[in-house]
């Protein structure tokens, strides 16, 4: 079952476009939902409802003191892959929350840095029909040199949205 929400349908409407221009049309989709993204240039490679895959470029505004990625901005690439992964799949009717986010700087980053994330089959499952809970997305970070700079765990919960 496909999810039908409002990211999803969004998303579906660029299919049509040749690769490149999707690429650029899905990062202006995700930079219009969170600004910050933007800010710090994000750029959406994958958007599909089982994986994301977000590329930051070790760009001065990004950079740290010894000229590697910020803390920050891997971190951002990360969490915005891990969100946009689930905010796939949740239906309309749920808000969707961090719960947690913990990342271990294991080294130094080299280049620009490529987050993905991925839910399982159960997992997609879940966070379709479930009417709350929680998923802990895989993420996998890697920088130019093809090494792990940051190790990452982020759990995501769902909640009935309030009717005002």
């Amino acid at each position: 079952m496909e999810p039908r929400n409002r990211l999803s349908r969004l998303a579906g409407r660029l299919e049509f476009l040749p690769e490149r221009l999707r690429r650029l049309a899905v990062t202006q989709l995700v930079r219009r939902t969170v600004p910050f993204t933007g800010t710090a240039c994000l750029a959406v490679e994958e958007l599909t409802p089982a994986r994301v895959t977000v590329f930051v470029e070790n760009r001065r505004r990004v950079r740290n003191h010894i000229g590697g990625l910020h803390a920050a901005a891997m971190t951002l690439a990360a969490e915005t892959c891990s969100g946009f992964v689930v905010g796939m799949n949740v239906p309309d009717s749920r808000l969707l929350l961090m719960k947690s986010l913990q990342v271990e700087f294991r080294k130094r980053c080299r280049g620009g840095l490529r987050a993905t994330a991925t839910l399982t089959p159960e997992q997609l499952e879940q966070v379709r029909t479930s009417e709350k809970g929680e998923v802990d997305v895989a993420v996998s970070a890697t920088d130019a040199g093809g090494d792990e700079p940051i190790r990452c765990r982020m759990v995501w919960a769902w909640v009935p949205r309030q009717r005002d």
